[in-house]
């Protein structure tokens, strides 16, 4: 991605109101924010509509533990952390050239922020592995949106107007007047889950 933005900036100055350093700094926060996510959850939760198709979600049930926690943490991808450093590495550097010296306060909220986002997209990527119990085959859903996420990685300014106001303008403000969004997007996607579960015929049942 960097080196594709690296050759559109050697034609331009500017993508809107975007310089190339600006857009490396987003590139890079998107490849922590993705890759910590495919570290943690991502496989695991990609793999839930099949563990529902096959019957092998029996063997998860009867773990003495909460069945969210078991299907989201069974794989963790440490190639992922190493990209994730990578993206770090990258943030580092794009902000060395913008001059830009982060005070400790906006680092913790820029940590918080990556947070945040990782949990949101957990939340919604579980909503919709949850619906393999009505969908045999929900596996396209989970990895639509995963897909569409890559968008994050791209400056607004290169998107269509209602584009940009819907993702820009009316979901950022609908999402701060939220205090407590993250939460409420995970407590929602718990109770889904547990919805979803009983709706769950068992292999050997």
């Amino acid at each position: 991605q960097i080196v594709f933005f690296s050759i559109i900036f050697g034609n331009v100055d500017r993508i809107g109101d975007w310089t190339k350093w600006e857009v490396v700094l987003l590139v890079g926060t998107h490849q922590m924010i993705a890759q910590l996510f495919q570290a943690f959850f991502f496989v695991n939760v990609a793999n839930i509509p099949e563990l529902v198709r096959t019957g092998k979600l029996d063997s998860v049930l009867v773990l003495p533990i909460d069945s969210q926690f078991a299907v989201s943490t069974k794989q963790f991808g440490l190639d992922s952390i190493v990209n994730a450093a990578l993206g770090a590495a990258v943030v580092c550097i794009s902000l060395s050239r913008l001059g830009v010296v982060p005070s400790p306060t906006s680092i913790l909220l820029y940590v918080t922020a990556l947070g945040f986002g990782i949990a949101v997209h957990y939340s919604i990527m579980l909503g919709l592995a949850a619906m393999s119990f009505w969908i045999i085959r929900a596996q396209g859903l989970v990895y639509g949106y995963f897909n569409f996420l890559n968008i994050a990685r791209y400056p607004d300014a290169i998107f269509p107007w209602l584009f940009r106001l819907i993702f820009g303008w009316i979901i950022p403000v609908v999402i701060i007047h939220l205090v407590v969004a993250s939460t409420l997007v995970f407590w929602l996607s718990r109770v889904f889950w547990k919805f979803a579960l009983r709706h769950y015929s068992s292999a050997s049942s």
